[in-house]
């Protein structure tokens, strides 16, 4: 069962990297909204890099920012939580790998597997708490924006690149959540199972010979070895 629910996280989280790698470059972070418009002729979207203008011919004109540190505050710390979150999701990707108990990779180190495991579930969680404070954090700056009624420039609507976001960061949580669970439940597994172990099969042949009894003899018989003779 501990396999399965690993695999699943793996999974979970490896399709989340996945999301967030096309999310980041995606240029429909917020586009222009027509509400109250009667005739648009061009549509403004931006992303964290760049900002492009179409027009109803369907020609596309980009241009990047200019300076970094010219830009708002939520744009420099969201870009900086999206690498983070990247970094973390590459990260956790390779520990997952090695630590999941299915595959060959680490050796036949349950213990060392275990670790490793739960700490690229450490690196999903990392992974998805970014990428959601980042993402929210956009768009609550579009949604303030957009209903403040003293706002003189343009105002956006949330592009489709926020919810390829949030569905990516609640993947890497929930498969996070997942690994570090089964790492913790396989782990308790086996200290019990090792607690509960029957006295004679850890039982050494000195300790037998020193006793007087033998394995065989430790299940509450009351007939010495004598008694065979």
């Amino acid at each position: 069962m501990d396999s399965a629910v690993e695999v699943v996280a793996f999974i979970l989280g490896f399709i989340a990297w996945i999301m967030l790698g096309v999310c980041i470059p995606y240029g429909y972070w917020k586009v222009s909204t027509v509400d109250g418009s009667v005739i648009t002729t061009s549509t403004i979207y931006e992303n964290l890099w760049m900002s492009c203008a179409s027009d109803s011919t369907g020609l596309h004109n980009c241009r990047e920012f200019p300076s970094l540190l010219a830009l708002s505050g939520y744009l420099q710390a969201s870009r900086a939580l999206m690498i983070t979150a990247l970094v973390a999701g590459t990260l956790g990707n390779v520990a997952a790998m090695v630590g999941l108990k299915c595959t060959k990779v680490g050796g036949d180190n349950y213990v060392f597997k275990g670790r490793v495991a739960g700490v690229g579930g450490v690196c999903y969680l990392v992974e998805g708490l970014c990428a959601m404070v980042a993402i929210s954090w956009y768009a609550f700056n579009i949604t303030r924006e957009f209903f403040d009624p003293l706002y003189p420039g343009t105002k956006y609507e949330i592009g489709p690149a926020l919810y390829i976001g949030w569905c990516a960061g609640t993947m890497a949580l929930i498969g996070g959540c997942c690994l570090c669970c089964s790492c913790n439940q396989g782990t308790a597994d086996k200290q019990s199972a090792y607690y509960l172990a029957p006295r004679g099969t850890i039982m050494s042949a000195t300790q037998a010979s020193r006793t007087g009894k033998y394995p065989s003899e430790a299940g509450g018989t009351n007939y010495g070895r004598n008694a065979y003779v």
